[in-house]
């Protein structure tokens, strides 16, 4: 059993966003590639965004802190702290609309 402070990961991942030269940070805090579920803590600061990429499987990202906007084709979402996305299997890309902290769970499909 493992127990992860999910607020004190996203303080510590917003600090090293804030130096970084993409403006972000991540760690898998659960699974990896070599599993089928794998969620991952993104730090994300205003401005920054994950670039357009494929699903690789079904896929949620849960807003921790600040505002995030998921775009999808012509479609866009927004979402604040509390929000869960349901990221469709499509194309997409996710833009921080202010500092934020998601939690990305993808389970790959076979």
């Amino acid at each position: 059993m493992q127990k992860f402070s999910l607020d004190a990961l996203g303080r510590e991942h917003l600090e090293r966003a804030a130096t970084a030269p993409a403006g972000r940070s991540a760690e898998t805090v659960y699974g990896g590639h070599e599993h089928v579920l794998r969620q991952t803590v993104v730090a994300l600061r205003a401005g920054n965004e994950l670039h357009e990429h494929d699903n690789p499987g079904e896929a949620s990202v849960l807003v921790l802190r600040g505002r995030v906007r998921l775009h999808s084709g012509h479609d866009s979402w927004e979402a604040m702290a509390g929000d869960l996305l349901a990221i469709p299997p499509a194309r997409h890309s996710l833009e921080a609309l202010e500092d934020a902290v998601i939690v990305l769970t993808v389970a790959k499909l076979p």
